[in-house]
């Protein structure tokens, strides 16, 4: 049978989109926000220049066990995003993937990816990124449905990233190591409840509980963002007060910090949709931020 030009341009048409849904099914942005920590966990690590070519084998470690990890997550959660308006369209749920496709993908890009790791860098960035795997699937994804402490669950995998770095460029985990951990797991906290306001009726809608779907008028919602991020400004002085960053990162984390809980403050008093995008902009603006002052002002050891 001949094949013409348009059934073979129509087969490459299916193939790209197949391939573009399984794209989709590792959620590129997310995975792009945990290779950035990852370096920089890499690069605060490094005594002297680094090693580029250890930092490509971490990061392609790291960018299949995330893929791996957040195409599970969709398809244990296949059910609950067909409810969610924001998520019905992802390729589970609107059927152009079957799960056992989902479900072999993940495991498999996974599996690489931790095994990459333990061969190519050390076991123990290995072990980080199996905790955060394991974390991610076992704990905090049933949780969702279960109690809205899942958030401080979920953010423990969130924050380990930048030690898979820290532990591919020294081979141990040292202070400065769990000070980034602790950086990063608090401004999580703000940041998805934020996000959990804005969606509130969606995560109803899946059952999945979060703390703005049991507080309706956003009231204990507030105030825990506000305390949330006054931890965050403290914790986030931290790596000046250790030695680790200098005087230039320690102002721009005051300035930072100072904007950040203005911003829950604002919400917390008026908690309109305008306040909680408010917050929600300036918090994606703070991390980043922040992670670049203490690249650009690390105190070498």
């Amino acid at each position: 049978m001949m094949l013409t030009s348009a059934t073979v341009g129509a087969e490459f048409t299916r193939a790209y989109r197949r391939a573009a849904d399984f794209v989709l099914l590792m959620k590129p942005r997310i995975v792009m926000m945990v290779l950035l920590t990852t370096f920089v966990g890499f690069y605060l690590g490094v005594s002297g220049t680094p090693d580029y070519a250890v930092l490509l084998q971490v990061l392609a470690g790291t960018a299949l066990a995330a893929g791996g990890t957040l195409a599970l997550n969709q398809f244990l959660e296949r059910d609950t995003d067909a409810r969610m308006v924001r998520t019905r369209l992802r390729p589970l749920p609107a059927g152009r993937l079957q799960p056992a496709e989902a479900l072999l993908f993940g495991v498999s890009i996974a599996v690489a990816g931790l095994l990459y790791l333990a061969i190519s860098v050390n076991p123990l960035s290995s072990v980080v990124a199996t905790v955060i795997v394991g974390s991610y699937l076992f704990l905090y994804t049933p949780l969702k449905r279960r109690t809205v402490f899942c958030t401080v669950v979920g953010a423990i995998p969130g924050a380990l990233p930048p030690v898979i770095g820290w532990a591919a460029a020294t081979g141990r985990l040292g202070i400065e190591a769990w000070v980034l951990f602790a950086i990063m797991f608090l401004w999580q906290l703000p940041h998805t409840r934020a996000i959990a306001v804005l969606y509130k009726d969606d995560y109803e809608r899946a059952g999945i509980r979060l703390l703005p779907a049991v507080d309706p008028d956003d009231k204990i919602t507030g105030r825990q963002i506000v305390c949330d991020c006054l931890v965050l400004f403290v914790v986030s002085l931290l790596p000046t007060l250790i030695g680790f960053a200098g005087p230039v990162y320690f102002t721009g984390a005051l300035m930072l910090g100072i904007g950040l809980l203005g911003c829950a403050y604002a919400f917390s008093l008026w908690r309109s949709t305008t306040d909680v995008r408010r917050l929600l902009f300036v918090s994606l603006v703070h991390l980043p931020a922040l992670l670049l002052l203490m690249v650009l002002d690390r105190v070498p050891f």
